[in-house]
């Protein structure tokens, strides 16, 4: 019976070996022996089946025991991980959430915490969605889109109107930081106009 320790981040600025650690951890405490290391950089929205984690779980076979250090690294989506604790459960193989510290096995209070937790992970995911979007309007609303300051944006039509005049100033060998200055903006704001495709 295979002991396997299935490690994943969404970027490759997050660091595995702290996953790494704490399997090793758990393992030793419970007199298990790691067999085979899977790891993987790739979104957990991701779906599993286009993961190396598809490919874990389509070798594992009954009795074996797969390890994660929480639910959410095997996805951020309540489907995805209905459908492989119960592939697991169907499959006899037997998981383990180090942070958590359940087991998921085929018994009815593995398949009531399962849902709990994938139940969790969908919220949360939704609710950092949601604030990500309403951060991004209100940002918007406030006209700092763009690297713009909010005084900036009255006067774009008036940079808009003196395009032209601007361009060719700048081609006689104005700098951006005088035009700015001269129409009262900043020099990102004159910069980001003056070199934006239209």
């Amino acid at each position: 019976m295979a002991v396997v320790a299935y490690l994943r981040v969404s970027t490759e600025k997050q660091f595995l070996e702290n996953q790494r650690e704490e399997i090793v951890r758990f393992a030793e405490r419970n007199g298990m022996s790691i067999d085979k290391w899977y790891t993987e950089t790739v979104s957990g929205s991701v779906s599993s089946k286009e993961r190396k984690l598809s490919g874990v779980l389509d070798k594992m076979r009954p009795g074996d025991s797969l390890i994660v250090t929480e639910i959410s690294r095997l996805s951020r989506t309540l489907l995805e991980i209905m459908t492989i604790l119960n592939s697991c459960i169907k499959k006899g193989v037997i998981l383990y959430s180090t942070k958590e510290g359940y087991v998921f096995q085929n018994d009815i209070n593995s398949k009531v915490l399962g849902f709990a937790f994938g139940l969790m992970a969908e919220i949360e995911r939704n609710l950092i969605s949601m604030r990500t979007k309403e951060a991004l309007a209100r940002r918007k609303q406030e006209g700092k889109h763009l690297g713009r300051k909010k005084g900036d944006m009255p006067k774009m039509k008036i940079l808009a109107e003196n395009k032209k005049q601007l361009l060719k100033e700048q081609k006689k060998g104005t700098s951006c930081s005088e035009l700015a200055r001269r129409m009262g903006v900043s020099r990102t704001t004159m910069f980001r106009f003056l070199h934006h495709k239209r």
